[in-house]
């Protein structure tokens, strides 16, 4: 780059877009990088406040805002995304299906740790739709070294760090528990409450049965749910440590990989969670479910439907957030439980 006074600048290569900002009207660009500055542009170009302005000079150690965004959006770019053209030097990438939003969170800061770079996302872990941004991408100074963009290929390795998960159609079994429920004493208010959530990513409920409070008939009901192929396997009630609430055991006693009893979210901290040797989720929920807007379960639904793993470490990982606020006006996921 070469600083020239604007009058002198006719015609010169320009090397960054110039964008007019009219208030309520328009924030675009007037002139491109690589326009050539004739005569009759000084005048527009010096209403603009230009009084000098910046022209390219051949350097093949440097590197464009542009052609550097580029890059970035390479390292970005993964699977169900797309990009829009670069624009005043910054890229932002779009979500081409409904589904999960994935982000490699420890390579993202790696990158964003270099300096004079940037990557800008939504949450990891939440659902998003077609069309939706997703992150945006751009270097801060004008120009940056080559050196500096390849260690920024380096630092993220062959692997996208962002992908777009596609939802998958689940076959779901319920299981609700309860001696108050099961004799008729009270009314089933949970099931319809989890098949609505679960119709919101397009899977239903298959199977659905009421049993007691006995721990054995609720174990012997999920594995005949799984044998009979049923995806994912929700257990509703018995999940405090009331004497009478057995679900825990019974889902212990199944066999099946125990990832937790207990979650540091409120509405949620008696959820468990444990996977079949075939990696089936069997998932016990708390009574908060029924009744508060949104709790854990909110939280691990995408990765279910995607059929992403959920580990011990991203469930401790909710804590921080973990907190509803329980508003008047939900607008989750667009706050900030679980992040």
């Amino acid at each position: 780059m070469k600083l020239l006074r604007t009058e002198e600048a006719a015609g010169k290569i320009l090397c960054h877009d110039i964008t007019q900002i009219i208030k309520g009207v328009t924030k675009d660009a007037v002139f491109r990088k690589g326009h050539i500055i004739k005569k009759e542009d000084i005048p527009l170009l010096l209403s603009l406040g230009k009084d000098h302005i910046y022209i390219w000079e051949n350097d093949e150690t440097v590197i464009h805002e542009n052609d550097a965004a580029e890059i970035l959006r390479d390292i970005c770019m993964g699977a169900n995304i797309k990009a829009t053209a670069p624009k005043e030097g910054k890229i932002e990438l779009i979500s081409e299906i409904d589904g999960m939003l994935k982000i490699n969170k420890e390579k993202l800061k790696a990158i964003n740790s270099l300096g004079e770079m940037m990557i800008a996302t939504r949450h990891s872990g939440f659902s998003v739709k077609k069309g939706e941004k997703l992150a945006g991408t751009r270097i801060i100074p004008l120009i940056i070294k080559k050196d500096k963009m390849n260690e920024a290929k380096i630092e993220a390795g062959e692997t996208p760090l962002l992908e777009v998960l596609p939802f998958k159609t689940k076959k779901i079994g319920v299981i609700t528990t309860g001696n108050e429920i099961f004799h008729k004493r009270i009314e089933d208010q949970f099931t319809p409450v989890i098949a609505s959530k679960f119709k919101d990513f397009n899977s239903e409920i298959t199977e659905h049965i009421i049993l007691d409070d006995k721990h054995e008939k609720i174990t012997e009901a999920i594995d005949k749910m799984i044998e009979d192929g049923i995806d994912i396997v929700v257990c509703t009630g018995g999940m405090s440590v009331d004497p009478d609430d057995s679900t825990p055991l019974a889902i212990k006693n199944t066999g099946a990989r125990v990832v937790t009893y207990g979650a540091p979210v409120l509405p949620g901290a008696m959820f468990m969670l444990a996977y079949t040797t075939n990696n089936r989720p069997i998932i016990g929920l708390p009574g908060c479910v029924m009744y508060a807007k949104r709790t854990i379960f909110d939280l691990v639904l995408p990765s279910l439907i995607t059929d992403q793993e959920i580990s011990k470490a991203q469930l401790a990982d909710f804590g921080h957030g973990g907190l509803c606020l329980n508003c008047e006006k939900c607008v989750f996921p667009n706050c900030s439980f679980g992040k």
